[in-house]
């Protein structure tokens, strides 16, 4: 904390993605890149943000396929099926507002 109160950010130490060991500088929430180790960055992984609008996007995607599906009409199967897609997606999302590192709970 500095004289005026203000908390001043913190290096990562360090991968924001992979968490492996190192100091690959200031994680910048305007550039998507920073904070990765070279690895990271070489191999074109997808950064959590990406990540998070990706589960958001194929969620909403299962929602839709579900509500657009006819109750009166539809086979066993096809109910099955879509009521597993929305739970796996509804998974994903909460998967996504978990805080870290509560892993067993």
């Amino acid at each position: 904390m500095t004289a005026d109160g203000l908390t001043t950010p913190v290096p990562a130490r360090g991968c924001a993605l992979c968490a492996a060991l190192g100091d690959f500088g200031r994680r910048d929430l305007a550039e998507p890149r920073s904070g990765l180790c070279p690895a990271c960055i070489a191999a074109g992984k997808p950064t959590r943000d990406g990540m998070e609008r990706a589960v958001v996007i194929v969620a909403g995607q299962s929602l839709a396929a579900a509500e657009a599906l006819s109750l009166a009409t539809a086979a066993p199967e096809e109910l099955a099926y879509h009521l597993g897609a929305v739970k796996r997606s509804l998974r994903s999302v909460l998967q996504l507002l978990a805080p870290v590192g509560e892993v067993g709970r």
